[in-house]
């Protein structure tokens, strides 16, 4: 090796951390296992699998043991969105099993993604955006740290603002600071928790924080710090579902209220809430397929409705 190529590396920026513990930490439960096996729709394959080749692989995967799948990006051709469909429409999903979908923090991608989980049971829907120092300036055109983390922010609103959309599917937020290990620490920690305070997690709603390894460019033990270091300052972690005792009370009622109701009670649940969301937003009353008003009577006898009768008895035929 030239004695040049060996003084243009610098050494890895170290994590003051004197009383890191990861060091004797053992694991002691198995961790929840999630398969990025089906990720070929915009990377990796030169050939992407057909539908047909990943509805097979799918299955293979049930088959193995994971109970969360995640089954590529959507948004990004039109394979990948039939894929999921088929999925869904053709009830493949197991019952205790949770698919996972990818999505760049972009409003038309994050749009389709919410079309193509329609239906499903559950879904993680995996937010991300570039925040490396090399992202921001070769990407976005030196774009400033305030700039990327309203991308990340801006991206949380709409998931959680197109959740009422999709009300049969329990949707979990997942956000990732893309090349986390190759971004500095304070500003990975200020997008995570400004995505956190969009989606205000909790004990019972919860989302998850993805610190991903995309450019391995340190030795194991400074990444291990630098994820300690992250768990000791994300926001909400482990907090409480309220702050007083009494507000506590209430809403582990509601919780167990919300247990005891049947499978058809919670979807009209919601449904009314997607019906107050549309109120909010100057859109109810107004047909999501034909953009006409709904008849009065008919939201007199069906408050939630979201399509005119023309529109719905077309979609039930369909």
């Amino acid at each position: 090796m030239k004695p040049e190529s060996i003084r243009k590396y610098r050494p890895f920026p170290p994590v003051t951390l004197p009383d890191r513990q990861w060091p004797e930490r053992t694991i002691t439960h198995a961790p929840v296992w999630c398969s990025v096996d089906l990720r070929d729709g915009n990377q990796a394959l030169p050939q992407p699998m057909s539908v047909e080749e990943k509805l097979e692989f799918f299955d293979l995967l049930c088959e193995v043991g994971f109970k969360q799948i995640e089954v590529g990006f959507p948004s990004a051709a039109d394979t990948e969105f039939n894929f999921l469909r088929r999925l869904i429409d053709e009830d493949r999903i197991p019952a205790d099993v949770t698919i996972q979908v990818l999505v760049q923090t972009r409003e038309h991608l994050i749009r389709r993604t919410f079309e193509a989980i329609a239906g499903a049971k559950q879904a993680i829907v995996h937010i991300y955006n570039s925040t490396s120092p090399l992202q921001r300036r070769v990407t976005f055109g030196d774009a400033t740290r305030e700039q990327i983390r309203d991308i990340a922010i801006e991206g949380a609103k709409l998931v959680k603002e197109l959740v009422p959309t999709v009300p049969r599917t329990e949707v979990v937020l997942q956000y990732s600071p893309e090349s986390f290990s190759d971004t500095e620490l304070d500003f990975a920690l200020e997008c995570c928790n400004a995505v956190i305070g969009v989606w205000q997690p909790t004990p019972e709603r919860k989302m998850i924080i993805n610190l991903p390894d995309t450019v391995q460019w340190t030795t194991p033990n400074i990444h291990a710090d630098m994820i300690e270091w992250m768990c000791r300052h994300l926001d909400r972690r482990d907090e409480p579902l309220s702050a007083s005792p009494e507000q506590r009370a209430i809403d582990i009622e509601n919780r167990d209220v919300l247990e005891e109701l049947d499978a058809t009670a919670r979807v009209e649940l919601q449904q009314v809430e997607h019906a107050l969301a549309r109120i909010e937003t100057g859109e109810y009353g107004r047909c999501e397929g034909c953009r006409r008003p709904i008849q009065s009577a008919r939201l007199e006898l069906v408050p939630f409705a979201t399509r005119c009768a023309h529109c719905e008895c077309t979609a039930e035929a369909s």
